[in-house]
């Protein structure tokens, strides 16, 4: 099938589908005389494996590992947890730096009057850390 056809069965984009291939995640794919890529199923189950893992936030880098795992049926199912964990712990990281930050900004703009006044402690808070 065309990159468009494979792209549109998997899900991702042709511009993200030749990001994929360019990264390595997808192994070169046949060529017709004229240059064009031939996809089969094979690749577009890892596509959507890809998008799924992308879906899910997984890094370029634990996607690619990801793949290792998957294509290797000796693996160790402890290998793929591990990196599950490391990811969720991420997550749990992220989203606390980002519920601080909402509460910071919810305390600011609580305090800010939002009225015709020119004073505002967004602003001032803003500036504070702008100081070299």
């Amino acid at each position: 099938m065309t990159i468009g056809q494979a792209a549109e069965r998997s899900g991702v984009s042709p511009k993200m589908l030749r990001h994929y291939e360019s990264l390595g995640l997808l192994p070169p794919v046949a060529r017709t005389e004229s240059g064009y890529r031939l996809y089969g199923e094979k690749e577009v189950h890892t596509l959507r494996f890809i998008r799924r893992a992308r879906d899910l936030g997984f890094s370029m880098a634990e996607i690619a590992e990801l793949l290792k795992l998957w294509q290797n049926r000796r693996r160790a199912s402890g290998q793929v947890k591990r990196i599950a964990e490391t990811h969720i712990a991420d997550l749990d990281r992220r989203m606390a730096e980002m519920q601080a930050m909402r509460r910071a900004l919810a305390e600011l703009a609580h305090c800010c009057h939002g009225d015709e006044r020119p004073d505002c402690p967004i602003l001032d808070d803003l500036a504070q850390g702008a100081a070299p």
